[in-house]
């Protein structure tokens, strides 16, 4: 199993007062990740998943905690008693494109929570080579939409479901060159 990278670990200090813990998610997340999948509210479900949520099995918490930190990467933000609260991630769908995802607990919404994740994300997977992300939800997901205008992002919108893309060049804490990851490249 890849090790979770060094550097993600810290507290953010949400514009509410309350802090959180971020860190990588990693397979010991697995139990709590899938109650919280089973217990979720029906309509962040149909939001994130535009309709139900995928069955929780053992098969499906691998392969969402199992992960490389390269082409897949997700981050977890747990509350100063332990519990998570959030959960962001991206996912290489090309070269350098990658889907991301972000499911944040009712009570811990609209306090910059989703947002930080975001730039957490984008800057991992800047250093990873990925340029750009993209993501489908609901497309009367207002919170989904007002992130993807703080991040600058573009959507298009057809039968109820957009499709939404965001370059990472555009992220304000982008490098102005894009690093060298040649020495990083391995055979396939």
């Amino acid at each position: 199993m890849t090790q979770p990278p060094p550097g993600f670990d810290r507290t953010l200090l949400l514009r509410d007062g309350r802090r959180v813990r971020v860190r990588p998610l990693t397979p010991e997340d697995a139990p709590e990740l899938g109650a919280a999948i089973r217990n979720a509210d029906a309509a962040t479900l149909r939001r994130r998943f535009c309709g139900s949520a995928p069955k929780v099995t053992p098969r499906l918490l691998e392969h969402l905690t199992v992960l490389d930190y390269e082409r897949r990467f997700a981050l977890v933000a747990r509350s100063p008693d332990g519990p998570g609260v959030a959960v962001a991630r991206y996912e290489a769908t090309g070269r350098s494109v990658a889907d991301i995802a972000i499911a944040v607990a009712p009570a811990w919404r609209r306090v910059g929570l989703a947002s930080a994740l975001l730039n957490m994300l984008g800057l991992a997977a800047l250093e990873r080579g990925f340029d750009r992300f993209t993501a489908v939800y609901s497309a009367d997901n207002r919170p989904v939409a007002e992130l993807l205008d703080y991040a600058r992002g573009s959507r298009v919108i057809a039968e109820g479901i957009a499709e939404a893309e965001v370059r990472l060049r555009d992220h304000p804490e982008a490098p102005v060159s894009r690093p060298d990851f040649s020495f990083f490249q391995r055979n396939s």
